[in-house]
């Protein structure tokens, strides 16, 4: 595994008049961190970070054309006016300093613009929708996730414009004028976003759009406002820029939305109108019930087929996103299935991927284990953070500085937080033990496994980084008095985890109740047998002894 090559992700690219130096993208993950339409260098360390681990294209989260008009947030950048070039430039300069390209993705929000609602601005649409979301999934929402919701459109209801000729052609004009912008700040690409239920993409399906007029009825219809922004792009950049068009290859979850049949005739016809690369995703029509169908699919390679069929239809280069994992991805380019592969929270987690993956190192690629915590943020219109790795959104940290004298530090503990502690001194220059009283090492993460496999892969991480760092660890000791003392450490880090006790209910405290930290400390070797039961603890003493309770697989 740790000697796998990647020769067609790491192969030079071409779209339109831009060349990459490989096929790795980074899609387009909203930071929410600008400032009134600014792009603040937090944001430019962000995306510098992934630049500087060797991605080919950087893609910008979601800018305004309008900003703050047809904004879904007032933290992302805007391209309404000139003042927001020298930003742009900023970032441009740095990811081309760092070896890799930047495209910035221009988005209208449309009926999705909660900068406009909260600003008593009616949103615009093809039409007065004829439908409403079942929202009955917000009932597992906390109270305060409720409220930061409601805090983004300040609590108030949308109300819709449907959009005339005049719209129509002021939209064109503002989206060749913010082209025009990106093209002065040194940008080498733009993406137009006709997907997502942004206004765009809910003119190009049925479902939404609803008009009689030049832009209804037949797809060539629904997709015309697509086709004379990208016409407009083209004449108004010319071959400053790489013009890239997002569309969902399908829509899920309510009838009437975009299907795989229109998806590949509305590439054609973007094609034809300028495109110079599509790139293919995948949108679920209600974020509060099938989000992960789209955008953030929780299936690995979720829109490679409808990619795929893309291709085929088209000449241009295409790009497939959706949990593209290297191995999917190095597969799909070599059989000529798409052209480029977006790897999102992969990046996220690990902005070293490319260039591990380039330098032979592909068990070191610290994976995404598909959490969610990171886009959950952007219901609340805050900034993204990484179950797995801690610098996300604070890059200013990286890269880690050794250290000015090396210590000895004991570590107890081998979960998560013990072998990231472990891991990440060991980097820094310092000696480090591990130990823990269990057989094993992962400690909650380990049980977490039993019902998220993904989390496995993590731990298979942790356990390559143990090895190749040669960080000392001892299973099966309890951190006592006397260990410590034998060990004599220069500090000791507590990574000991949670403690969840019993439910408070009558008869919570009976033997027979059994918590995840009494089943995981039987799988672990670790409960007493007042604490699982003589049954119990008899049974987990044979499981560890015949080694069966140390495969996550057979426990599921």
């Amino acid at each position: 595994m740790s000697t796998r090559t990647f020769p067609h992700l790491m192969a030079t690219g071409r779209i339109g008049p831009m060349e990459t130096p490989n096929r790795i993208v980074l899609p387009a993950m909203d930071m929410n961190v600008s400032e009134h339409g600014e792009i603040e260098q937090t944001e430019i360390d962000h995306y510098v970070a992934r630049a500087k681990g060797g991605a080919g294209l950087i893609i910008t989260g979601a800018c305004a054309i309008a900003f703050p008009v047809g904004a879904a947030s007032m933290k992302e950048p805007g391209l309404s006016d000139d003042k927001y070039i020298p930003g742009l430039k900023a970032l441009a300069d740095a990811i081309h300093a760092a070896g890799s390209k930047l495209c910035i993705q221009s988005t209208h929000h449309g009926k999705v613009a909660r900068v406009d609602v909260a600003n008593d601005r009616a949103v615009l649409a093809p039409n007065q929708p004829d439908y409403s979301y079942d929202m009955s999934a917000l009932a597992d929402s906390t109270r305060e996730e409720l409220g930061k919701m409601g805090a983004a459109t300040a609590g108030k209801q949308t109300t819709y414009k449907e959009m005339t000729q005049e719209d129509i052609d002021w939209l064109i004009q503002t989206w060749a004028d913010a082209a025009e912008r990106i093209a002065k700040a040194g940008a080498d690409a733009i993406e137009i976003h006709a997907a997502h239920g942004y206004i765009l993409g809910v003119f190009l399906n049925q479902r939404d759009n609803k008009r009689t007029d030049a832009y209804g009825g037949s797809l060539a219809n629904r997709a015309r406002l697509a086709c004379e922004v990208i016409a407009a792009v083209k004449a108004r950049v010319s071959n400053k820029l790489a013009i890239l068009v997002r569309v969902a290859g399908e829509e899920y979850g309510q009838e009437g939305g975009l299907t795989r049949d229109e998806a590949i005739e509305a590439s054609k016809l973007f094609e034809e109108a300028g495109a110079d690369a599509v790139h293919v995703t995948g949108w679920g029509r209600n974020p509060f019930d099938n989000f992960t169908d789209g955008p953030l699919p929780n299936k690995v390679g979720a829109y490679l087929e409808n990619a795929a069929a893309i291709k085929e239809a088209v000449n241009v280069p295409v790009i497939a996103v959706g949990r593209m994992l290297p191995e999917i991805s190095e597969k799909a380019i070599a059989e000529g299935k798409i052209d480029y592969a977006a790897m999102g929270r992969q990046l996220l987690a690990d902005p070293e991927l490319p260039n591990k993956l380039r330098e032979g190192r592909f068990s070191e690629v610290r994976p995404c284990i598909n959490c969610y915590l990171c886009v959950a943020e952007n219901f609340f219109d805050d900034t993204p953070f990484c179950a797995v790795n801690p610098a996300l959104g604070n890059e200013a940290v990286l890269p880690l500085k050794p250290a000015s004298q090396a210590k000895h530090v004991l570590v107890v503990g081998a979960g998560p937080a013990g072998l990231e502690s472990a891991r990440v001194l060991t980097e820094r220059g310092h000696r480090v033990t591990v130990i823990d009283k269990s057989d094993r090492l992962g400690g909650t993460m380990w049980f977490s496994t039993m019902t998220t496999p993904d989390n496995e892969r993590l731990l298979r991480w942790f356990k390559a980084e143990i090895k190749r760092l040669r960080i000392a660890v001892k299973l099966n000791t309890p951190a006592t008095v006397d260990t410590i003392r034998a060990l004599n450490p220069d500090h000791v880090i507590v990574a000991t985890g949670a403690v969840r006790p019993k439910p408070d209910f009558p008869g919570g405290d009976l033997p027979i109740v059994q918590t995840g930290d009494t089943l995981r400390a039987m799988m672990l070797g670790t409960a007493t047998a007042e604490e699982a039961g003589a049954v119990l603890s008899t049974l987990g003493k044979m499981g560890r002894l015949s080694g069966v309770t140390k495969s996550p697989e057979f426990v599921r």
